[in-house]
């Protein structure tokens, strides 16, 4: 779910009755909680793997386990009528069938488990119709119209699937001689896998509705846990007008005790900062809120309104070994993606952190500074965060300025997250190089150096 962000409020409004229902009703939730609960995952592998493995399966040969059924038959006939040479016709055929079941047998075995997650499909299918939920019912109409392609499936599984009670003891010893004389199990074997081969595509929509319910029931216990929580509110989008996105109080679900902002945004956001100072965390909270309201319809804050995004992010990149590529061409790759994506005017959200982080200052502030101006267009809303100061005077009119800082203390530097209009105005990265223990000639120097570039405009030589 959390892949596929939605563009239709009418499909996140149908998933919310389902939200709204399981959060609701505690005791019909439960119920359904007990119903999925048996569709266990196989211990190799997922539900759907183990059912799509069976398309690899060749189930034309039934017309085979047919010949050596009607062949055991005759030759318990043939011993009836003449038991002096019957017995002989008999024996050759019990052998040949023997080995035959035995080598086929082995071939199927890997199959079985598909058709058991089948079977706990259809089992479900059934359970859920019995609650009579009306919440539910779209979706069980449409499980019962998938079971029912399946209804010669379930009729007389139990010849190929072990029945519990029956895996061991007399029963099953019997049954297993009728197996492997009739190689009725296979017969069967077969006609089941051809209703998995053609009802492919209802055994995928049943497993989408189950996994839809999971979701739903999962979404609904993660707004229970939150501290607060609201429902997106899609604004849409004129064209040619700045796209909009206001939040209130958002904060990061993953976080202990959070510190929440709040930001209107148009045209384009920066945000400066100094080291550890929280930038990097609102960008990607701004991002993952985005797919939140266009998932599951839930952010974490007071207040979400925004236009359905493309969201495109350039974050937590690295250089990729394999393709030998460095990190630098792995960065301006992700930038090109994202301005080839403006171009549509489908309204997009773009998170860009720490822009060209990967070459030289001169050449890093001339292309970041013409990528983000290249990027302020009226349907595109691009929050990057950058150390470069000099991008907040140069994209000054075109990007709003916000910043995050932190209060330097004696022997400690603290921060408050929170987030404030304007440019930065505070450094720490030469404060922590003495608060993890640097020598002290090394950071005065380095001091030193800042206070004469800020007032020369050059860097001097050092280390002669």
């Amino acid at each position: 779910m959390l892949r596929t962000p939605e563009f239709q409020e009418e499909k996140l409004a149908e998933k919310e009755q389902l939200y709204s229902f399981f959060r609701e009703h505690e005791k019909e939730r439960r119920k359904v909680q007990e119903i999925l609960a048996h569709i266990r995952k196989p211990p190799t592998a997922s539900v759907y793997q183990a059912i799509h493995v069976t398309k690899e399966y060749d189930a034309g040969k039934t017309w085979k386990q047919i010949l050596m059924c009607l062949a055991f038959v005759l030759s318990i006939a043939a011993f009836i009528a003449v038991p002096r040479y019957g017995v002989f016709v008999f024996l050759f055929v019990t052998c040949i069938n023997m080995g035959t079941y035995l080598k086929d047998k082995e071939v199927i075995n890997i199959y079985l488990t598909g058709f058991r997650c089948m079977l706990q499909l259809l089992n479900g299918a059934n359970s859920l119709s019995k609650l009579k939920m009306g919440e539910l019912h779209r979706y069980t109409e449409r499980l019962n119209a998938c079971e029912k392609e399946f209804s010669g499936f379930r009729k007389g599984a139990s010849l190929v699937l072990d029945r519990d009670g029956f895996a061991s003891g007399p029963e099953s010893f019997i049954l297993d001689y009728i197996r492997m004389m009739t190689h009725i199990d296979l017969i069967k074997f077969n006609s089941m896998m051809k209703a998995m081969k053609e009802h492919r595509a209802e055994a995928e929509e049943m497993l989408e509705i189950y996994g839809l319910l999971d979701a739903c029931i999962s979404i609904a216990s993660f707004r229970e846990a939150m501290p607060y929580y609201c429902v997106p509110e899609f604004t849409g989008y004129k064209r040619g007008s700045d796209v909009r996105m206001k939040v209130e109080n958002l904060y990061h679900p993953l976080i202990h005790e959070p510190v929440a902002n709040s930001i209107e945004a148009s045209g384009g956001i920066l945000v400066t900062g100094s080291n550890a100072s929280g930038k990097s965390t609102f960008l990607k909270n701004v991002a993952l809120n985005a797919i939140l309201a266009q998932t599951v319809n839930t952010c974490t804050a007071t207040k979400y309104a925004a236009p359905f995004f493309k969201i495109q992010t350039s974050m937590a990149l690295r250089d990729d070994l394999e393709s030998s590529e460095s990190y630098y061409i792995v960065e301006i790759k992700s930038l090109k993606r994202i301005l080839e994506e403006s171009r549509d005017e489908t309204p997009l959200l773009c998170i860009i952190d720490e822009v060209l982080r990967g070459t030289n200052t001169i050449e890093r502030i001339a292309a970041s500074s013409n990528i983000l101006a290249h990027l302020r267009k009226p349907h595109v809303l691009p929050f990057a965060a950058t150390h470069d100061i000099e991008l907040s005077y140069m994209l000054e009119g075109a990007y709003t300025n916000y910043h995050f800082e932190e209060e330097v203390k004696e022997d400690d530097v603290e921060f408050n997250y929170l987030l404030k209009k304007g440019r930065v105005t505070t450094r720490n990265a030469i404060r922590l190089l003495s608060m993890v223990g640097y020598d002290r000639v090394i950071v005065k120097e380095s001091e030193a150096a800042v206070a004469d570039f800020e007032s020369t405009g050059i860097w001097k030589k050092v280390g002669n």
